[in-house]
């Protein structure tokens, strides 16, 4: 089977080296010519990808990364695996999916599964995909949904082995995308519509945004206790039902957590139904990293003003580069703006905003412990006795003190 996969970010990539894997011929198309050019020199960015599985899949020709985007027309499986973002006033940005049916629509002429795994509120499939695809065409396509559930850096829960959520429009695009999937994933789950699919991905990260918020709040209520939030929360799991586990952080980061419930509460609206908790969770997390600064200057009982401070790890989680509304951009920006000079130390980040990673000095005024990557070697802290502390969700005991 031919199969275009529209977008060659996380989701894209994986996607595109599991179905390759299976047999597929594969197409993988971005805009983007530098990760083009990366990809078919066997470099990925994403963690788990081989290069020389990248390099043997490329030279069997089971995998093709490529900007043609008239190579649509030669397929009879295209997946739309492309960002959907929130804008500068935190409502969706559809513009790259749109883009992607726009070409959809240019080139294929044929009647071709159309697979969405772009999160986005329920009716997406049905009212916006749908109609910008078949606009103005003669051809009629088959429509289903599989949203991802990509982790990057995860060595347990792979493509290949964690359940995927399929409906189609008809009950012919559900049959075809499921045998589809089947072919490199061992747990298929068919859902009765789109809409189910599209609400489920909502609700799985809506689930975890307001549960940080929720144990972020408990964390400042047990700091004016004067007891670890972190020991309650490793208290309170030991309980093996009815409680999930969750740490006190700097906020939520990535393209999921931070994103997906905005877009349940933008849909929620236009219903007219008010989602209290979950905009409230939101909001929470959205001003947690400023929360933390002025935490931070609690806890030394000093002003920042000339401090020299170093934050490792900026990235929004361990094992990938991903800055996506990595919430250490808002606590560089605070702290900065109480006076304090910053700069950074991310191995795997390396470059950000014209700023370049750091090594790590052991002559900072403090050192904040954000995203602790395995690579980050913090004997060069440990030596001197650098006055340190714990911001992240770690449960390792770094040696340093954990204030949230």
């Amino acid at each position: 089977m031919i199969v275009s996969i529209i977008g060659q970010g996380y989701v894209g990539q994986s996607l595109a080296v599991a179905a390759a894997s299976a047999g597929h011929k594969v197409i993988g198309l971005d805009l983007n010519l530098d990760l083009i050019r990366d990809l078919k020199n066997g470099d990925s960015f994403v963690p788990g990808i081989d290069k020389k599985l990248l390099l043997k899949l490329m030279s069997k020709e089971l995998y093709l990364p490529t900007n043609n985007f008239d190579l649509l027309a030669e397929t009879s499986v295209i997946v739309i695996a492309v960002p959907t973002p929130i804008d500068g006033n935190r409502q969706p940005d559809l513009r790259a999916l749109l883009e992607a049916c726009k070409s959809i629509n240019r080139v294929v002429a044929e009647p071709t599964l159309v697979i969405s795994e772009s999160t986005s509120f329920p009716g997406t499939l049905r009212n916006i995909i749908k109609n910008s695809v078949e606009k103005d065409s003669r051809t009629s396509f088959l429509f289903a949904i599989s949203p991802e559930r990509v982790d990057p850096g995860n060595k347990e829960w792979k493509i290949e082995n964690t359940p995927r959520v399929i409906s189609g429009l008809t009950e012919q695009a559900t049959k075809l995308a499921i045998e589809f999937y089947e072919s490199f994933c061992s747990n298929i789950i068919k859902v009765s519509s789109p809409e189910i699919a599209e609400a489920a991905k909502l609700l799985e990260n809506t689930f975890r945004q307001v549960n940080i918020a929720l144990v972020n709040e408990f964390s400042e209520i047990m700091n004016k206790l004067g007891i670890s939030a972190n020991e309650v929360v490793n208290a309170a799991s030991s309980k093996p039902f009815g409680f999930m586990k969750f740490l006190p952080s700097i906020g939520v980061g990535g393209h999921c957590i931070p994103v997906d419930p905005e877009y349940l509460t933008y849909f929620a609206k236009s219903l007219g139904v008010n989602s209290k908790l979950t905009d409230t969770a939101n909001t929470l997390n959205i001003n947690r990293p400023r929360q933390v600064g002025y935490k931070i200057k609690d806890y030394l009982g000093t002003e920042l003003l000339g401090l020299q401070i170093q934050i490792v790890g900026i990235a929004y989680k361990t094992g990938v580069s991903d800055m996506r509304e990595s919430p250490a951009i808002e606590l560089i920006s605070t702290l900065r703006e109480f006076g304090a000079k910053v700069k950074w130390h991310d191995p795997i980040v390396r470059n950000w905003r014209g700023e370049v990673s750091m090594p790590l000095d052991p002559d900072v005024d403090l050192g904040l412990i954000v995203t602790p990557h395995d690579e980050i070697d913090f004997s060069v802290w440990l030596r001197p006795g650098t006055k340190v502390l714990d911001l992240s969700i770690s449960s390792k005991d770094l040696g340093w003190p954990k204030i949230l």
